[in-house]
């Protein structure tokens, strides 16, 4: 099995996405585990609904 490229992350208050490859952090704090953005992101990265699925992650956070 392939090392994934993106993870979800434990942090203060929520989750983080780590980028293993480029070894930051990448995008916002979220409040759950963003489990269908990290297998978008690791699979196809398709724009659009890795855009979508960032926005509805943001508006969970309201």
């Amino acid at each position: 099995m392939a090392r994934r490229r993106y993870v979800a992350r434990g942090v203060p208050g929520g989750y983080r996405v780590w980028d293993n490859r480029g070894r930051k952090w990448w995008g916002d704090v979220y409040e759950l585990c963003p489990d269908d953005l990290l297998s978008e992101l690791n699979g196809d990265a398709d724009y659009q609904k890795v855009t979508g699925l960032i926005r509805r992650y943001r508006a969970l956070k309201r």
